[in-house]
């Protein structure tokens, strides 16, 4: 989505108030739960669904 808005994580990071390293760990998948005032914040940032975000996976 980040690439879809021509949005860096620098810009995400600004945007959503969260740091540059916690939105790094979002983004390569090293975090196993995020708060949904975070998730809310994402999506307004980059204007589309949680679902354009998070995926279901069996561990």
């Amino acid at each position: 989505m980040m690439a879809k808005r021509k949005m860096s994580l620098n810009e995400l990071s600004e945007a959503v108030d969260i740091t540059l390293a916690n939105l790094s760990k979002l983004k390569t998948g090293k975090v196993k739960a995020i708060r949904f005032s975070t998730l809310e914040a994402i999506c307004e940032a980059l204007d589309c669904q949680p679902g354009d975000l998070l995926e279901f996976s069996k561990d």
